[in-house]
């Protein structure tokens, strides 16, 4: 049991590492030139290596908690995870980002992204309910997440690519911060009207 653990955590321990060193993409000459000149291109590769850093951060965290038992409402290790409760607390404690507590909530707090766009720490949401946004997890990378998903069972990881959830994706959603963000911890995502 402990195996087959340890080999997923290297490799997306891996998978992390190559995404936090990848190159920034091309800027066009002109483009570059002017950002240079500004001081803007340092100031936008730090952000960039921060909110990278911060998505592994929480990836790594989140798997800290495999086998946590799943408990509706819970939303700490000691009592038990539910879904939101397990997204919530992640972001809090890794990312000191105050996520709303439901996970149709988290998704109306969010930015809608494509599923081809998703990044380690993206939220994704599933209709588990027979209503949208009933299901949330974190998305750990090579279309795998991790999420408390029902009773009687623990924190686990699962890959997008089962029928199971394929069939009730509702979506991918990204917790946007700005560089501010970045010095300011415990900011409320407040639901968007």
């Amino acid at each position: 049991m402990l195996q087959p653990l340890r080999t997923t955590i290297l490799s997306l321990s891996l998978l992390l590492a190559n995404f936090a060193h990848a190159a920034p993409p091309e800027i066009p000459d002109d483009m570059g030139r002017l950002l240079a000149k500004k001081g803007l291109l340092s100031q936008i590769d730090q952000v960039r290596q921060s909110v990278t850093h911060k998505a592994s951060d929480l990836v790594v965290n989140a798997l800290g908690f495999l086998g946590v038992p799943y408990k509706r409402g819970g939303n700490s290790a000691d009592t038990g995870f539910d879904c939101s409760g397990f997204v919530k607390a992640m972001y809090e404690q890794t990312v000191g980002l105050i996520l709303p507590r439901k996970a149709e909530q988290q998704a109306a707090a969010t930015q809608q992204i494509d599923q081809g766009e998703l990044r380690p720490g993206d939220l994704v949401f599933f209709n588990t309910m027979r209503r949208a946004f009933s299901h949330v997890g974190i998305y750990i990378g090579e279309g795998k997440f991790i999420h408390a998903p029902k009773p009687g069972a623990e924190v686990r990881v699962e890959s997008m690519g089962l029928s199971y959830w394929s069939r009730r994706f509702d979506g991918a959603r990204r917790v946007q911060s700005s560089a501010t963000d970045v010095a300011s911890p415990a900011q409320t995502i407040e639901p968007k009207m």
